[in-house]
């Protein structure tokens, strides 16, 4: 039995329409900036030249790449082989049955909702929030426990690099992102990009925004991921010994704008599949978020109002606005 969701049926009506996807034109393949978090522990000039280094590339990019950053390479292969064999059961088994103590609707695939190419990304998930990690009472699965040990790990490296962006802000001490970025608001999503026959008319994951202070992404080296610099999409090129960094609106909002959430998305792949798994720092729905600097140039929102006013409008116009909703 096929492992592969069935695009090509369920959207029939799409590809018969022919206004095809028109992949604006890439620049060229970079190499994000590299930071090495070992600098940290040397305090003095290079611990700031890392700080510096880290708030320039939030700022100029919206992303940039780690290493030394903690995550045994161990626990990102177990990470990476566990999740090539729950990708790798039959379409009907993930669609269909609770899988590792998770929720039938974790997993996820195309965009039911789409009503264009343009709508529509070639890829699965499974969408894992941390709260289900700290609940199940399954430790036999090696899966389950592949990804409640990769779990902790990242949100320790998320937490860290939320603190150093704040500090590079200026604020040496803050507790905020402790308090409202918790097991019971973060998420994991695995994702899986099938080989897809009209790679040139269609995205592997549309372009975005992400909806978090911050989301940390370990790639294979397939490739395809993408993002918008100066107004132009840039290929970024994989790194197989970093993990990815991207800044999200929250942080863009909590920033004034010192920090980008730069749009960005993956580019399908005729011959081959890829893999990624995307930690998301998020906080309770609750939390407010409110500018650091004055003059604000967002006024103050709940998570909660955010995510609300996006899944409206994505309803009503069929693609994300954002923070430009929310301006002062």
């Amino acid at each position: 039995m096929d492992s592969y969701p069935p695009f090509q049926k369920m959207y029939i009506s799409l590809f018969q329409d022919q206004h095809k996807l028109n992949h604006e034109s890439v620049v060229q393949e970079l190499e994000l900036p590299l930071i090495d978090l070992d600098q940290l522990k040397t305090g003095g000039r290079r611990r700031e030249d890392c700080l510096r280094a880290i708030g320039k590339a939030s700022s100029e990019w919206g992303f940039f790449q780690v290493v030394n950053h903690g995550i045994s390479s161990d626990l990102l292969k177990r990470m990476r082989s566990e999740q090539a064999k729950v990708f790798g059961l039959p379409f009907e088994k993930k669609a269909n049955e609770k899988l590792v103590d998770f929720s039938t609707n974790t997993y996820r695939w195309g965009a039911p909702s789409a009503t264009s190419l343009q709508q529509l990304s070639w890829s699965e998930a499974f969408h894992i929030p941390l709260s289900k990690c700290s609940e199940s009472k399954i430790q036999h699965n090696t899966l389950r426990r592949t990804i409640d040990e990769y779990a902790a790990a990242v949100s320790d490296l998320a937490q860290k690099l939320a603190h150093l962006l704040a500090e590079n802000l200026g604020f040496m001490r803050t507790s905020y992102f402790v308090q409202n970025c918790g097991s019971s608001s973060c998420y994991l999503r695995l994702n899986r990009y099938p080989p897809c026959p009209i790679a040139s008319e269609i995205c592997g994951l549309i372009s975005h925004t992400d909806s978090d202070f911050l989301t940390i992404l370990h790639q294979d080296q397939v490739g395809g991921l993408q993002l918008k610099k100066d107004g132009k999409w840039v290929t970024v090129k994989p790194n197989d010994k970093a993990l990815i960094v991207n800044i999200g609106d929250l942080f863009q909002a909590w920033s004034n704008n010192a920090y980008k959430s730069v749009e960005h998305r993956v580019i399908a792949n005729k011959e081959v599949e890829r893999l990624s798994v995307a930690f998301f720092l998020c906080p309770s729905y609750d939390t407010i978020i409110r500018s650091c600097r004055e003059p604000v140039i967002y006024r103050q929102f709940s998570f909660g109002e955010f995510r609300q006013q996006v899944q409206e409008d994505v309803r009503n116009t069929g693609h994300k606005i954002g923070l430009a909703r929310f301006l002062a």
